[in-house]
């Protein structure tokens, strides 16, 4: 085993699930570069309800994209469960996100003509799981989240609230151990809002996820854990 393998054991190993070291993301615009990301070192614990929270065009969720491997750093290092995923090809990115990574997003991204525990026991099948064992897997989330009567119901049947307690489902029975959520309450009523918060805040910890959420409102990055302020692509007190 190599001084990097041990480093990156050492990492995990001390609780840190995401370890983020001088990260740079820059793009070229006419002749001018624009540092979206310019800098950034921070640790993010196992089992942390972690916000991202910062204005439109601040770097979020371009911060966000980096975590989940969609787009590479221009400098810097992001170490998580244990791995270098700036320095992985798109294959071993694509298997690293199948393995370790959930997502929740905003628009929801059910298929509105399939039930709820088929959109939950979809990315399931993908995996090659016996069709009994993934919609025990389904019935299973969808029961935490608060939702097993409406088991049988088609997406479009169902409230927003409703839908996105599904995509939390949906990202909890994939069992990663990271879940990113993209403003997942933005298509959401004040009401309901609270609602589906308080509701991933308590699932995760329940499931002992850690759980990573990008937000442009205060009030919202309140539920979370910790907060991580991005102000012109760097950390802001």
């Amino acid at each position: 085993m190599g001084k990097q393998d041990n480093a990156e054991d050492t990492v995990y190993k001390k609780n840190i699930v995401i370890k983020v070291s001088g990260l740079y993301k820059y793009y070229k615009v006419g002749t001018q570069y624009v540092h979206a990301l310019d800098g950034l070192d921070f640790d993010i614990k196992k089992g942390e309800f972690c916000a991202i929270v910062g204005p439109s065009g601040s770097g979020k969720s371009t911060l966000l994209n980096m975590l989940a491997g969609l787009e590479k750093p221009s400098k810097g290092e992001i170490v998580i469960a244990g791995k270098h995923i700036e320095k992985l090809n798109e294959n071993q990115l694509v298997a690293f996100r199948r393995e370790n990574v959930g997502f929740i997003f905003q628009s929801y991204n059910l298929l509105q003509t399939m039930s709820a525990v088929e959109n939950v026991a979809m990315p399931l099948m993908f995996r090659g799981v016996p069709v009994k064992k993934r919609l025990a897997v389904a019935n299973k989330y969808l029961e935490l989240v608060g939702l097993k009567k409406q088991a049988n119901q088609k997406g479009n049947a169902m409230s927003g609230g409703q839908q996105q307690r599904v995509g939390i489902a949906r990202a909890l029975a994939m069992n990663p151990k990271i879940i990113f959520a993209d403003e997942p309450t933005g298509n959401l009523d004040t009401k309901t809002t609270g609602e589906v918060l308080e509701l991933m805040k308590d699932v995760v910890s329940k499931a002992g996820k850690t759980l990573i959420m990008v937000t442009h409102d205060n009030h919202i990055a309140d539920f979370a854990d910790r907060r991580i302020r991005i102000v012109d692509g760097k950390i802001s007190d």
